[in-house]
């Protein structure tokens, strides 16, 4: 690339939301850069591993049928767990079967496909191009500089690069003295860690009841994350699972544990270690996943940039979705330089059409309803750790047949329900009733 090209936009960050970004502006006929710091687009990028093909489709039509997915999501497990047991609700949808709505996916193999149609569409994919900086200028972003040396230079740059935590774009670029992004706290940021485990196909499908090509989910509660707030999980790929799961930053710094002691832990659960047996580890990986919810998102638009994805803080663990926020933002941004193009107004104000266009989205509604969810573990954690093992010890005394009559099991149940949980118990369901509402 020329020091001196100019583009209509320059993307960095070729994840679902830069790449969705790259080929919205791309197939309009705009001239755009996707940049990516690792040696392919998916060699740096991380997540759960659940794409919803809807988004998707919105974005590349049919062609979404030629990605690079793994297996179709028919079945949902949730376990809240104990040491010694799980609680567990499971839906078999089977409708799936003919209309999958979501798919296991490895990023490795998913984002380079994703990339090579943002490049068919005319987007400039550059890998192995780690941006230090955003240029300013009088006020406004102007372009990059890159660790290659060169300064590339556009109309608008879209940040999409992840969370960046601490030494990111947004939070080392100043405009009138002040960030593009307050740093965040310890408390808004989730570590996640995850390994991609080889295990047969053949063995996959027995161990999880999967017909032949179908997959399922698990998600667990609880003990799996040794009663930190987040969560553990288990996807089928084709011949690998993906294994993994996190927890809120500060909760690691505050019990000194770490990703891995998270890791070994959840795989030596004994509903968890059957699952896994014999299966090999191929890789590891790990990242920060944004918790902050609805009011922890910046400014997601100024003069001259436009945020998306986990740069803006766009993620609802509730219901793990990440990528498909990702993907609707990036389009959104896409649009947005789309239409500023066309009129060849790039200013702030015209800019602002992309908060427009978030704020009357799903996306936003998502985030506002959630927004309470997050700390509500946090602040709770007797949620994940005492009352799982008062439901695990009621479930026992229930389903035990000792010679006990079952007017004293129910007797004894509600006597320890009252005595370990009681009011407090009672009153925490609310509140998280009222969280989800």
């Amino acid at each position: 690339m020329a020091d001196d090209e100019r583009f209509d936009a320059i993307v960095v960050g070729a994840g679902p939301a830069g790449t969705a970004a790259a080929y919205t502006m791309a197939k309009a006929g705009l001239q755009v850069a996707l940049l990516e710091r690792g040696p392919q687009p998916g060699s740096k990028n991380v997540m759960g591993g659940i794409l919803y093909n809807h988004y998707l489709e919105e974005i590349v039509g049919d062609a979404w049928k030629e990605a690079p997915l793994e297996r179709p999501i028919i079945e949902e497990r949730r376990w809240m767990m104990t040491p010694k047991a799980y609680i567990g609700f499971d839906y078999k949808n089977l409708r799936n079967r003919e209309h999958p709505h979501s798919f296991s996916v490895l990023r490795a193999r998913f984002d380079p496909w994703f990339a090579e149609q943002a490049e068919k569409a005319g987007a400039m994919v550059v890998p192995e191009t780690v941006v230090e900086r955003l240029i300013v200028r009088n006020g406004r972003v102007v372009g990059v500089g890159t660790g290659r040396g060169d300064d590339l230079h556009a109309e608008v740059v879209i940040v999409s690069e992840g969370i960046g935590l601490g030494a990111g774009l947004l939070e080392k670029t100043l405009i009138n003295g002040k960030p593009l992004r307050r740093k965040l706290r310890r408390n808004e940021v989730a570590m996640a860690v995850k390994e991609i485990m080889q295990l047969d196909s053949g063995l996959i499908e027995e161990r999880f009841n999967c017909e032949s090509g179908e997959g399922c989910t698990i998600e667990c509660f609880g003990d799996s994350t040794m009663g930190m707030s987040g969560f553990m999980f288990i996807y089928t790929n084709k011949d690998t699972l993906s294994v993994g799961g996190g927890a809120l930053l500060s909760e690691f710094n505050a019990t000194l544990r770490s990703p891995n002691d998270l890791m070994e832990h959840f795989k030596n659960h004994p509903s968890v270690k059957p699952l896994l047996r014999g299966a090999e580890t191929v890789e590891y990986l790990a990242h920060l996943i944004p918790e902050g919810g609805y009011r922890g998102i910046p400014k997601v638009y100024g003069p001259g940039y436009l945020v998306c994805g986990d740069a803006a803080m766009l993620s609802n663990p509730v219901h793990r979705e990440g990528s498909n926020l990702a993907m609707v933002s990036g389009k959104l941004a896409g649009e947005t330089v789309i239409h500023a193009k066309e009129t060849e107004d790039f200013s702030e104000s015209r800019l602002r059409e992309y908060k427009g266009k978030l704020d009357s989205s799903w996306i936003m509604a998502d985030m506002k309803k959630y927004d309470k969810a997050v700390p509500l573990l946090e602040h709770n954690p007797q949620m994940l750790a005492k009352y799982p093992q008062i439901l695990d010890g009621a479930l026992d005394e229930f389903f035990r047949v000792d010679g006990t009559s079952k007017w004293e099991k129910q007797s004894k149940i509600f006597k320890m329900i009252r005595k370990e949980g009681g009011l407090k118990m009672a009153w925490d369901t609310v509140k998280a009733a009222w969280a989800m509402k």
